[in-house]
């Protein structure tokens, strides 16, 4: 049997769920409390000169039952988040945390409901589709030296591959406050994180104090999908960065991410006669 066998999930009881929540997010909180003097707090509005690795994603997309003014909402959610990081600093051996800088989403704050993952399924929740702007900066991440401390990803996989530009498993899910994005900065050079927006696309790029002397690709390897003994389906694969000179000679490489989910929809489609 494989290591990575998932069990059938287990529906928590609305008690133990808050209780975990309360726990895990003290937890959370003392975390940051310790790591105060280590964490990226300083904007510059000067752009760093070198340019490491920029991405896009579209903002609105059709998913199956979901209605599309979550969507939209989304977009304010967005917005909001992104003005909190967008030309933020990070130095030599400081830490990125992406709740630690944008805050606990409200309404006060003028967060909207949006398209929140839960436990196999969706729901609207307040500062909901945030987790788009978590995914992009993950993926730009990878392509750069910078090292990702802690990542999150669902459980479970809800909607169907429909024009997917990136591997599975390739994003970084997050809830506050006790599932960040954390990310040092290891290396002698200074990073800077851009986020923007237009009217299509989210925006984003690491830009860098000197020239960079390596570029990194993501290659996904060993993907499946399976038949679970309880009945369900369940989905794998692992991702490799490598790590390649300017000439383009690979110089290293190693995994990075191993995934399993639960799949929530029916994986294989049989022919009708």
């Amino acid at each position: 049997m494989k290591n990575d066998v998932i069990q059938k999930p287990v529906k928590r009881s609305p008690l133990r769920s808050k209780l975990g929540l309360a726990y895990y997010s003290m937890l959370r909180y003392l975390l940051w409390l310790a790591m105060n003097r280590q964490f990226a707090k300083t904007k510059c509005s000067s752009h760093l000169p070198f340019l490491y690795f920029s991405h896009k994603t579209p903002l609105l997309r059709k998913l199956k039952d979901v209605d599309m003014w979550m969507q939209h909402n989304k977009v304010t959610n967005l917005k909001l988040a992104s003005a909190r990081i967008h030309e933020m600093i990070l130095p030599p051996g400081q830490v990125f945390s992406y709740w630690k800088l944008i805050g606990k989403p409200t309404k006060r704050k003028g967060y909207l409901d949006g398209m929140v993952l839960k436990s196999g399924t969706f729901r609207a929740g307040c500062g909901g589709g945030l987790c788009q702007l978590s995914n992009l900066i993950f993926w730009m991440t990878i392509h750069t030296p910078l090292t990702v401390t802690e990542r999150h990803r669902h459980s479970y996989d809800v909607f169907p591959d429909s024009n997917r530009t990136q591997p599975f498993g390739s994003g970084a899910t997050c809830f506050y406050p006790h599932g960040d994005l954390m990310i040092r900065n290891n290396t002698n050079d200074t990073y800077q994180l851009l986020i923007w927006m237009d009217d299509t696309y989210l925006y984003g790029e690491w830009r860098v104090s000197s020239a960079p002397e390596y570029r990194y690709e993501i290659v996904e390897r060993d993907h499946e999908m399976r038949g679970a003994l309880w009945g369900g389906y369940t989905r794998h694969n692992k991702l490799y960065q490598q790590k390649y000179d300017l000439s383009g000679n690979m110089l290293d490489e190693q995994l990075i991410v191993e995934n399993s989910a639960v799949m929530m929809y029916e994986p294989f489609i049989t022919e009708k006669p």
